[in-house]
């Protein structure tokens, strides 16, 4: 059911993928030791060597502004990248171990989908030009889907409503780094060139779901076709041909970058401290609530943005580092 509205939350431009606070807090005065936590979480890290590889894509979309194209050679340096998402389990070690406070909880609410809240959930506002969006208090990284909800049976689960300041948080306390978007993209590709998805150009090779994304009628019905209806386990479905595990769907990704619709953008991750905090960062990957009547954003060149310090049930973060030496 489509649970009442109770007013509306405003919002920005791609509020149906990862909806976004209006306005930012003070910053946190909590502070977390830099590589405090290095040897606290194995992250399975994936060496990758790096060169040349093709970017984005010439494939018209549902929205041109993202910016995917024209496709461009981008060249990398070699560098490791994590094969999932960190998990509840993983984030907990760090909570436990620094006492942060996210953002989610310092505001007090986040965003969730409306189809995991229970029937008999109190009235919650909707987000403008999304109502499936609920503003929920008392939802964050402990609480996915409201205060009624917790972590115990989702550890292996990808940690949600992190927002990209908590992830920066967490890649100092563990002495890692959040993936540029060139980075990113080129991992989630697995050694592929400029096919359709992480797994080559057909969405379901000999009838095989690859990926956790809503199906059925958005956004009223999902038919949870591929085992979920939420998140899914970091490492379920196949892993892609570098072995990462769901660069398509299940939960979008922060990357370092800034965002900007523009084909000319740099490969390198920038420093977080040279820019102004309220500029849009990359998100990568894709959702669990990605359906093509409305957002094929799970393809592997596709790309949105959200606020630093927005939260949503649908966005978490892989990590990166620089090559064993």
């Amino acid at each position: 059911m489509m649970h009442m509205d109770h007013g509306e939350v405003a919002t920005t431009a791609g509020a149906c993928c990862a909806p976004k606070r209006t306005g930012r807090a003070a910053e946190q005065a909590s502070t977390v030791e830099t590589a405090a936590g290095a040897s606290a979480v194995d992250h399975g890290f994936v060496e990758l060597p790096g060169g040349a590889f093709v970017m984005g894509s010439n494939e018209p979309t549902h929205f041109p502004e993202d910016g995917e194209g024209p496709a461009r050679e981008v060249v990398l340096a070699p560098f490791r990248i994590s094969a999932h998402a960190v998990s509840n389990d993983q984030f907990a070690t760090f909570i436990d171990e620094t006492g942060y406070v996210t953002d989610a909880e310092r505001f007090g609410w986040s965003f969730v989908f409306h189809l995991l809240l229970p029937d008999d959930f109190e009235p919650t506002r909707a987000v403008q030009g999304a109502p499936w969006w609920r503003q929920v208090y008392g939802a964050d990284w402990r609480h996915p889907a409201g205060p009624q909800s917790d972590v115990n049976d989702l550890a292996d689960h990808p940690a949600v409503h992190v927002s990209w300041a908590d992830a920066i948080r967490y890649c100092g306390w563990a002495g890692v780094r959040l993936p540029s978007e060139a980075e990113w993209e080129y991992a989630a590709r697995g050694g592929l060139v400029q096919q359709r998805y992480a797994w080559g150009d057909e969405f379901a090779p000999g009838g095989r779901t690859m990926c956790n994304i809503f199906e059925g009628e958005f956004p009223t019905h999902n038919s949870a076709d591929d085992g979920y209806v939420g998140t899914a386990p970091v490492g379920a479905f196949p892993p892609n041909g570098f072995g990462l595990f769901n660069v398509a769907g299940n939960v979008w990704e922060w990357c370092q970058d800034p965002f900007a619709p523009s084909t000319d953008r740099d490969d390198a991750p920038d420093d977080p401290a040279a820019l102004p905090a309220a500029v849009m960062r990359v998100i990568r990957g894709g959702s669990y609530l990605c359906h093509d009547s409305y957002c094929n954003r799970y393809r592997v060149a596709a790309r949105s943005s959200n606020g630093p310090d927005s939260t949503t049930g649908n966005m978490g973060f892989r990590v990166a580092a620089a090559p064993t030496a």
